[in-house]
């Protein structure tokens, strides 16, 4: 790993032959979380193309499945009982990195709101837990609620905004199973300097769907001045840490 700024930079992976003399495989740029995002299962697939792995884990928030690229890969070929496809339970951190971004203004709700959604949040979980587990009154309560604010979302469109309806999100974008496209609340704000090209970098912790995670994008390619409390949205390539020692 060569590091150009604090918690990323490039990582190089090849091999030594027997005369000590390294050869490149691939390499790509890297960007660490500095917090734990979440603690739960966690199944690590090899890529098909190249000597490397990626995490894939199925949250409740999301609502989909949550691929990203294995940054400490060396540690996952060290634990042999966490090899070949099989599930660990164990403490992730994501990270995300950024090429485009813009900061939007935060939705005007007061803290009553924040903890009314919070609560149904929990409850949404509770019941999305339950509909796995096969309970019938929970499956349809989840689909009417999805037609009542599918309904509610349409209507509000005709004269609204999306942004002024939805205060988060966390999708796929493109191909590529480990990008997304997301939008989430910023809580700290970190400038660093790149050491090679001496150009500012932007560490924003951000607020999506209940799960916190670091992004770093460039200043050059961020539209407006980030604040905590202001939103987030852009298309990051999500990486990720597992602890597979805990």
């Amino acid at each position: 790993m060569v590091e150009s700024a604090d918690r990323m930079g490039i990582n190089i992976c090849g091999e030594y032959d027997e005369n000590g003399i390294f050869y490149r495989d691939y390499f790509f740029p890297f960007f660490r979380g500095k917090n734990t995002t979440f603690k739960g299962e966690v199944s690590i697939e090899k890529q098909s193309d190249r000597d490397a792995y990626s995490g894939v884990c199925d949250h409740i928030h999301m609502g989909v499945s949550v691929i990203f690229q294995l940054l400490n890969r060396a540690d996952y070929v060290d634990n042999i009982p966490y090899k070949y496809g099989q599930t660990v339970f164990a403490p992730v951190i994501l990270s995300g990195l950024s090429v485009y971004g813009r900061i939007i203004l935060p939705l005007a709700s007061g803290k009553e709101d924040k903890h009314r959604g919070k609560k149904d949040t929990k409850n949404r979980d509770m019941r999305i837990d339950a509909a796995r587990n096969g309970d019938k009154e929970a499956i349809e309560s989840l689909t009417l609620e999805d037609m009542d604010t599918y309904a509610t979302v349409m209507k509000r469109t005709r004269k609204e905004d999306v942004l002024t309806i939805v205060s988060s999100y966390f999708m796929p974008y493109g191909i590529a199973c480990d990008q997304y496209s997301v939008l989430g609340e910023i809580l700290e704000v970190q400038i660093v300097q790149n050491s090679i090209t001496l150009e500012n970098v932007y560490i924003l912790t951000i607020d999506c769907n209940d799960l916190i995670f670091d992004v770093c994008i460039n200043s050059q390619d961020l539209l407006g001045e980030p604040m905590p409390g202001r939103r987030f949205r852009g298309n990051i390539w999500l990486q990720g840490i597992v602890d597979f020692m805990q």
